[in-house]
C-alpha cells in the first residue's frame, strides 16, 4: 500500500488545485471620465507590427522588433505623466511578475506604448528605470520597453487592440481603461487582463497560454486546463466541467490502481493463511 502513497498523493493535490476557491474581487464603479470608455476584443488579431516608435534611448524602431523572439509580449498603452491609474496599473504588473519565478527578457517582454504623442522618448526613459527599479531583478532591463510615438501610429496600434480613450480638455489628462493585452511571440492578441490587480497565477497562466505551450511545466498546462478564463472578473477562474473531468479521473485512477490490487493483495494472503490451518485440521483427525 505504501507504494502507492506517491500517487495518491500527487492525483489529491492535483484535483485539489483546480477547485481552490477564487477570491472574489471588489467591484467599484468607474470614474466618470472613462464611463463611456470601452475595450472591444479582437481577440487573436493580428497587431500592426511595422508600426514605427522611439524606444527610451531614442532610438526609431517598429513594435515588430518585439516580436521576433520566442516568447509571449504584455503589451501596455500608458503614458508617463498619468496622475494616477497608469501607476497603480504599472505597480500592481511589477508587484505580480515578481512573484513569478520566470524573468523578463527571459520568458517574456513587457512593451508600454505611450497614449501621449507629446511625451518625449527622455520622459518615458525615467519611466522605464522606475519600473525596473521596482522589480528588482538584475539583468533583466532588456526586456522592458517603453516606446512613444506619432499620433497616427498611435491611433492604429489602439483601434487594433481595442482600446478607447480621450483627451479631457478641462484636466489635461487622458481617459482610459486600465487593461493589458498579452500577444503570442508572432504578434497575435492572446488575452486581455483587466483593472489593477494582477495575481501571479493570472500572469502565469495567461503567459503560458500565449506561449502556447512553449514556457511553462506540465503542470502548468495542468493548471490551464482546470482553470478558465473569466471575462467578467478578468482573472483565471476554476471551470466546474474540467473540474468534474479531473475528480471522475482521481476517483477512477484510485480505484483501478490502488484499491483492486490491494484488495486482491488481501484476499491472497488471507486464502495463503487459510490453507495451513485446514492442512492441520486433517492432520489431527487422521
Amino acid at each position: 500500500m505504501k507504494r502507492y502513497f506517491p500517487y495518491i498523493t500527487m492525483t489529491i493535490l492535483s484535483w485539489a488545485l483546480c477547485i481552490m476557491p477564487v477570491r472574489a474581487d471588489r467591484m467599484e464603479k468607474a470614474p466618470k471620465d472613462i464611463e463611456s470608455l470601452d475595450v472591444i476584443e479582437h481577440l487573436d488579431s493580428q497587431l500592426p507590427v511595422d508600426l514605427k516608435f522611439q524606444d527610451s534611448s531614442g532610438k526609431q524602431v517598429t513594435l515588430g522588433d518585439y516580436f521576433k523572439k520566442d516568447r509571449p509580449v504584455i503589451l501596455s498603452m500608458n503614458y508617463s505623466n498619468c496622475p494616477m491609474l497608469c501607476s497603480l496599473q504599472l505597480t500592481a504588473l511589477v508587484r505580480g511578475l515578481r512573484d513569478l519565478e520566470w524573468s523578463a527578457d527571459q520568458q517574456f517582454d513587457f512593451v508600454s506604448v505611450s497614449i501621449d504623442p507629446k511625451e518625449t522618448y527622455q520622459r518615458a526613459n525615467l519611466t522605464k528605470q522606475k519600473y525596473f527599479k521596482e522589480y528588482n531583478r538584475a539583468g533583466t532591463a532588456d526586456g522592458w520597453h517603453f516606446l512613444t510615438g506619432e499620433q497616427p501610429a498611435i491611433t492604429k496600434l489602439a483601434k487594433a487592440i481595442g482600446l478607447q480613450y480621450k483627451y479631457v480638455e478641462e484636466r489635461k489628462e487622458y481617459a482610459h481603461p486600465a487593461v493589458l493585452v498579452v500577444c503570442t511571440p508572432d504578434g497575435r492578441i492572446s488575452r486581455y487582463l483587466y483593472g489593477i490587480q494582477f495575481p501571479e497565477t493570472t500572469l502565469k497562466l495567461a503567459l503560458v497560454e500565449a506561449s502556447e505551450g512553449k514556457i511553462g511545466s506540465t503542470i502548468d498546462r495542468f493548471l490551464l486546463f482546470c482553470f478558465h478564463y473569466d471575462e467578467t472578473s478578468g482573472r483565471y477562474a476554476p471551470t466546474a466541467l474540467n473540474i468534474m473531468k479531473i475528480g471522475g479521473f482521481a476517483t477512477v485512477f484510485i480505484i483501478t490502481v490502488v484499491v483492486i490490487p490491494y484488495w486482491r493483495g488481501r484476499k491472497g494472503r488471507h486464502s495463503l493463511e487459510m490453507v495451513p490451518s485446514q492442512t492441520n485440521e486433517q492432520a489431527a483427525g487422521s
